[in-house]
């Protein structure tokens, strides 16, 4: 097939993209050539956000299917679909699993769960999406909806409240506080980047996924205090040292986590698979995120460049948990609740 990736070389399209190169079919990334273009493709150099460059960019092109994963706006797709209706067998939108309905009301989360997300401006910007998406869905313009949740590969260590890179991870090898929220016992999948590729590549071409949105997730949930566990266990951290702070706290003092926790990660995040399963037969994530996060742990130690604290992130950290000692009765409504012991 022809393959059209509008980005190619993030946290999951570095996954993605090469492992379509690997099977065979012609792929052409369209980015603005900041990273390398992965082995195997031809490259288009162009701002997607930049609607003039963009269309213009890909004018004319045709493909049996096109993969849109920098569309964050209804705007990105409106360029999509401006550019590439007629020409394409398959759109493909990444949205997100942030679209479902929080608080969550049933669990496991399918992908029949309405959407609404009162928390999280970036839910709701991916929310319009689909929604527009789906009023221009047609044989001229076929839609797949792919909601990845907590996906990372090997370069990243994934944060709830910020980053993704090795500033939490020096903490702890530092024996310093590190934040989780609530009492940590809160449910939560972490998806490896290399097992979310496999069930995506299983979509691309698919024609009987036109007109559908998948979640693509592990079947595993561990509780944040297990999360941290393990990446400390990969680590080989001596002694752990968290800070159970209330989420609401955490919100109050650092506003632009409401929505990454209260609407994404301070909730049960589990996932029925049964769907992508169907589509993709004999489709199933096959790492641990034990195994995965020790991959992420064994690539920051290789190189002492990958292991950079970032300076503000380390400082939000001493700031919340700071602000959290200094006067822990706030905020009255989310009391704390006594955390299991990491000893």
């Amino acid at each position: 097939m022809d393959i059209l990736i509008i980005g190619g070389t993030g946290n999951i399209s570095s996954e993605v993209t090469p492992l379509l190169v690997s099977l065979g079919h012609n792929v052409t990334v369209l980015n603005t050539g900041r990273h390398p273009a992965p082995q195997g493709c031809k490259h288009i150099k162009a701002d997607r956000f930049n609607p003039l460059e963009f269309e213009n960019a890909v004018k004319g092109i045709k493909a049996d299917a096109a993969i849109d994963f920098m569309a964050f706006a209804p705007g990105h797709c409106r360029a999509d679909y401006r550019a590439l209706r007629g020409n394409i067998g398959q759109f493909i939108f990444i949205s997100s699993a942030t679209v479902y309905q929080k608080p969550h009301i049933k669990l496991p989360i399918t992908e029949e769960t309405p959407r609404g997300n009162p928390f999280w401006p970036y839910a709701q910007d991916k929310t319009a999406c689909e929604e527009y998406l789906e009023s221009v869905h047609g044989q001229d313009f076929p839609v797949t909806i792919v909601r990845p949740s907590h996906t990372f590969g090997k370069t990243w260590i994934p944060s709830p409240i910020n980053g993704c890179g090795f500033t939490v991870a020096a903490r702890m090898l530092a024996g310093k506080e590190f934040i989780i929220h609530g009492n940590g016992e809160s449910l939560w999948t972490l998806t490896a980047s290399s097992d979310f590729a496999k069930g995506f590549v299983g979509l691309v071409g698919n024609k009987g996924a036109a007109g559908e949105a998948f979640h693509i997730t592990s079947d595993e949930a561990l509780s944040w205090n297990g999360i941290y566990k393990e990446l400390g266990a990969a680590l080989g951290a001596n002694k752990m040292n968290p800070v159970h702070i209330p989420t609401e706290f955490i919100a109050k003092v650092y506003p632009d986590a409401r929505g990454k926790l209260l609407g994404d990660k301070a909730e049960n995040g589990v996932f029925d698979n049964s769907k992508i399963k169907r589509f993709v037969p004999g489709f199933k994530c096959e790492k641990s995120f034990a195994a995965a996060i020790r991959e992420s742990v064994a690539w920051f130690m290789e190189k002492a460049e990958r292991r950079e604290v970032d300076e503000g992130e380390d400082r939000l950290i001493e700031l919340i948990a700071g602000a959290w000692r200094a006067d822990g009765a706030l905020p009255r409504n989310a009391p704390m609740l006594n955390p299991p012991s990491f000893q």
